[in-house]
């Protein structure tokens, strides 16, 4: 399909741009300069958008295979192109875990089949997530975005120096779920003001940034690249910090809930239950400075479906994760760029460019590129309102909240993958 998006702002080269895009036969055929339209193109008012290169996600619980009653690879990636994603990268505790080739190529092979967006899975870093034995990461290499054990963090530091030997062999990233068994004491939200008033057991900082401190250690003793999971301690953004400054191959990523809330705004209910949890007013603020001085480099949902039933037994004994795809970008637009904490640019780079440059995916918006992109209208205000999603998930923090930001396409591969535009039509 050919066609047109005129008036709107376009990121560029780290800029936005006033001006019309032309996609022909696929790709970005003319920026800004074309002197004629394709007789069957459509041609679309973008005004009060901007469009910017698709959206990147390191982090996504697509469910597929072994849980499909959660989510599925059609469903998780509809839902990502509903919040402007082109890109997501698909973690493993699955069932059965790609901790070899046989088992990567059935969620391959669903991808394939099923996804409307690019999918990049993880390989598993031990056999079975269980942290006793490597998983063949020889044999999944090319096909992977890198090794994690999310959900799990690896225990002992003997099999995570012979991961990071091995990862560094194969030229992938070590993705972390930063984690210490030892120290979580049954807890399921942070050991702070609201588990002390309602009486509620209480995950300490320690379990999160004790393991990210010795992983660091690891990485540099080893050389191997090293990415760490949905940070949200104000220890975990310092230790970064200087581990960065020390020319250690690290990044890290966040989420918008850890941005956006503290634990004195948590309810009793499970849409507020996530691991790690939210954390303090201090833990936030810190979180925001690593945003802005670069110490996060990039945001990442931890997109993470349950059934309405497993997320229906409050907050001690629901299951742990909420749904992000199609609420991240409003979010951080209204809560960021609207506030003025980051630019709207910051934005992008954080939840495209940044990711996509790490990962070693292609981004970017030029002259005979195949069109990646999404349109979001940040002018207009809504309420989120879970029953409008694509994803089976429902949990989400953000239920009720109005933001600006909605997304009107999504152009992934060529394809018009999602479209609410049709009003805008000429």
């Amino acid at each position: 399909m050919n066609f047109v998006l005129k008036n709107a702002n376009v990121y560029r080269k780290g800029k936005f741009i006033k001006g019309d895009i032309l996609v022909k036969d696929g790709r970005l055929s003319h920026l800004f300069g074309f002197s004629s339209v394709p007789c069957d193109a459509a041609v679309y008012n973008a005004e009060n958008c901007i469009i910017i290169p698709g959206l990147v996600d390191v982090h996504v619980h697509l469910r597929e295979p072994g849980f499909s009653f959660k989510e599925t690879i059609k469903s998780g990636t509809m839902a990502a192109a509903h919040g402007g994603f082109t890109h997501v990268c698909s973690m493993p505790n699955l069932n059965p875990v790609p901790d070899n080739m046989k088992n990567l190529k059935q969620q391959l092979d669903l991808i394939k089949s099923d996804a409307v967006i690019k999918v990049t899975p993880y390989g598993s870093i031990t056999i079975g997530q269980m942290g006793d034995e490597l998983s063949d990461m020889e044999d999944m290499k090319d096909l992977v975005a890198g090794f994690s054990d999310d959900g799990k963090g690896v225990q002992e530091a003997e099999m995570m120096v012979m991961a990071m030997e091995e990862a560094k062999t194969c030229g992938k990233m070590i993705v972390a779920h930063c984690e210490d068994n030892s120290l979580l004491r049954g807890g399921y939200i942070h050991d702070g003001e609201y588990a002390r008033l309602h009486g509620h057991r209480g995950i300490c900082s320690e379990s999160e940034y004790l393991p990210i401190k010795r992983d660091i250690h690891l990485a540099k003793r080893t050389g191997c690249s090293y990415h760490v999971c949905h940070i949200s301690t104000k220890e975990s953004v310092e230790i970064i910090r200087q581990a960065k400054k020390e020319g250690i191959d690290i990044s890290c990523e966040t989420a918008p809930h850890y941005l956006v809330f503290n634990d004195m705004d948590l309810q009793e209910d499970a849409r507020f239950k996530m691991n790690p949890p939210i954390r303090s007013e201090e833990d936030r603020l810190a979180l925001i400075e690593g945003i802005k001085d670069g110490t996060i480099e990039m945001i990442a949902t931890d997109h993470a479906p349950h059934t309405a039933e497993e997320k229906g037994r409050g907050l001690e004994k629901s299951l742990m994760g909420v749904v992000g795809l199609e609420t991240a970008f409003p979010v951080l637009w209204t809560e960021l760029v609207m506030k003025n904490v980051i630019t709207a640019e910051h934005l992008v780079k954080i939840m495209s460019t940044n990711p996509a440059k790490r990962f070693g995916f292609e981004s970017g918006l030029d002259n005979g590129k195949i069109a990646d992109f999404a349109v979001f209208d940040v002018n207009e205000e809504y309420e989120i309102n879970p029953e409008e999603f694509l994803s089976m998930g429902r949990a989400t923090p953000f239920e009720g909240r109005k933001v600006f930001g909605r997304c009107l396409m999504t152009v992934c591969g060529g394809e018009i993958v999602y479209s609410d535009m049709e009003g805008r039509k000429e």
